[in-house]
């Protein structure tokens, strides 16, 4: 699984440094694409194919997943970790959300994000706000017993 967070730069041509304990689990193939809240995602080939086939299953008479299958498919790209454990971000990727030299690099479980460390701060100033999390996460089921 993809987990934790960590801050790495870019070089001048968009190649972002991998966290080692990330590189392994895209040893396999990985694509990038445009993220939901100004950030980039990456998953690994198996993953993406799970996304690629949802969305394929979906109503294209419906507006809303011609919408997603542009947001998502339009803007994904293979990636390949090079011989000192980089992807190339490409660049209308980076132009889209505003990244430049430096990336957060966000561990989701099945995937990653890749984020401006501006948006991050951002997210985690909402991601410590008690009333607010204490609403959001109300309807979730966190129990011990979780479906078991």
């Amino acid at each position: 699984m993809f987990l934790g967070q960590f801050q790495h730069n870019l070089d001048d041509k968009g190649r972002l440094m991998i966290p080692a304990r990330f590189r392994e689990l895209l040893a396999a193939g990985a694509f990038i694409t445009q993220g939901f809240d100004r950030c980039l995602m990456v998953m690994t080939d198996i993953y993406f194919r799970q996304v690629y086939d949802r969305i394929s299953a979906m109503n294209l008479a419906d507006p809303n997943t011609r919408f997603l299958r542009r947001f998502i498919l339009s803007n994904a790209y293979p990636v390949e970790i090079d011989k000192v454990g980089r992807i190339l971000v490409p660049q209308n990727l980076r132009q889209g959300i505003l990244l430049e030299s430096e990336a957060i690099v966000a561990g989701q479980g099945e995937y990653f994000e890749v984020w401006t460390p501006s948006e991050w701060n951002a997210q985690m100033a909402q991601l410590q706000d008690t009333e607010t999390n204490n609403q959001r996460f109300a309807t979730l089921d966190l129990s011990r017993n979780m479906g078991v």
